[in-house]
């Protein structure tokens, strides 16, 4: 039995188990940092898969770092799972099919492991929306979990099938203004209005957006104006998501608005708290060679080039899987759970991660994500190319 063949036959054995899953973590939708039903149930079937699982990791209450090594010398794998739901709407996105797909990928090739060398790790990566300690995967990069990984691998739920797509660097960050209270009306002149901070904070973004790169997105909302109108606000706060296609674009970007604030403060009297509220998000760095071993498998699988989506979108959105691949090639390519165009975020896409077509996404994506890890543990020096153009990616984007 080839090794393919031992991936489909131990897949199709397990599938029914997995699509379970993905239902029970859809019925239990968690936000960032309180993913606690969702990771305990994703840990316990990798503990019966027969890997050694860390749960509390890298910072997160809801992280785990599960891994299985065989005794045999060779590359160190690493499957990404997400398990997060968005707030109010619930799995719009599609991470209960995320994280059990990954899971089960990573079970299959621990099938044969033993016999082909190297190591398996599974991250359970919190948060990926955002919120409470989100990003989670910035703190695994931080704290070193990816420094002798040599790929890392993953897919997410789609429309259509696609390869990896570039994603925007994303700061999160939160404004406070502290000025002083005074009746509105009998003693103005006592107050400093917090609030006129953050309007002229706004506005100012406003004018800015004029003079930033077309790759740029800078968008907020105020999250405290004030407690009654005939107070004068001693509190205001508003929170901003700043946008690039690259890291350094986006430094630049945080600066000019800090410089803004900074400004907001002196002319209004007020002091101020400015930074991140969450893990800053780097772009995705698209290793093609990697996307290509997918496609192949891909193509293998029968799917059409109707269903396969070869041109890559813009780059709109953002996601943590760009830390990662900022140190270690990373492909998260598409794996498509509606015929039908459905928008992610939306009720649509919320209902299709489990419908029919998305539960069978979770075998399709496995079996795929299985056989491209494979490729990179048997062919060392297609893991070589696909290293060395990673790193002429990295060096790329750091003169630009």
């Amino acid at each position: 039995m080839t090794y393919k063949e031992q991936f489909e036959t131990f897949i199709a054995e397990r599938l029914p188990e997995y699509q379970a899953l993905a239902l029970d973590i859809h019925d239990h939708p968690e936000v960032s940092n309180y993913e606690f039903y969702s990771s305990d149930v994703l840990i316990d079937r990798l503990k019966k898969e027969g890997f050694t699982v860390e749960k509390d990791v890298a910072g997160h209450r809801t992280g785990f770092d599960a891994r299985y090594q065989s005794g045999k010398a060779g590359p160190t794998i690493a499957f990404l799972a997400e398990y997060d739901a968005l707030p109010g709407i619930g799995h719009a996105c599609g991470h209960n099919l995320f994280g059990t797909t990954s899971i089960l990928a990573a079970s299959a090739l621990k099938q044969i492991i033993d016999e082909i060398g190297g190591e398996i790790r599974v991250y359970g990566t919190p948060g990926e929306e955002g919120g409470e300690n989100g990003s989670a995967k910035g703190s695994f990069v931080r704290e070193g979990f990816f420094e002798d990984v040599d790929a890392a691998v993953c897919c997410h739920p789609g429309h259509r099938y696609s390869l990896t797509s570039p994603g925007l660097a994303n700061d999160p960050v939160d404004i406070k203004f502290y000025g002083r209270a005074s009746h509105a009306a009998a003693a103005p002149e006592k107050g400093i209005n917090a609030l006129d901070a953050v309007i002229q904070v706004y506005n100012s973004i406003n004018a800015l957006r004029e003079h930033l790169p077309s790759d740029v997105r800078i968008h907020g909302i105020i999250t405290d104006g004030g407690v009654a109108a005939n107070v004068v606000p001693e509190f205001a706060s508003a929170r901003f998501y700043l946008r690039a296609l690259k890291r350094n674009t986006l430094n630049e970007v945080y600066q000019k608005v800090e410089n803004i604030v900074k400004g907001a403060a002196l002319a209004t009297g007020t002091t101020y708290e400015f930074g991140l509220f969450q893990n800053s998000v780097d772009d995705i760095v698209v290793t093609p060679a990697f996307d290509a071993v997918f496609l192949k498998h891909l193509r293998d699988l029968g799917t059409s080039e109707e269903e396969i989506a070869t041109k890559k979108p813009d780059a709109l959105g953002s996601s943590d899987v760009g830390n990662v691949s900022q140190v270690i090639p990373t492909i998260q390519p598409l794996v498509s759970i509606s015929d039908d165009y459905i928008a992610g975020h939306s009720i649509e896409f919320k209902a299709a991660a489990r419908s029919e077509k998305g539960l069978a996404s979770i075998g399709i994506g496995a079996e795929l994500l299985a056989l491209t890890a494979l490729d990179l543990i048997l062919q060392p020096e297609l893991l070589a190319q696909i290293k060395a153009q990673h790193q002429a990616a990295i060096q790329t984007e750091v003169l630009v």
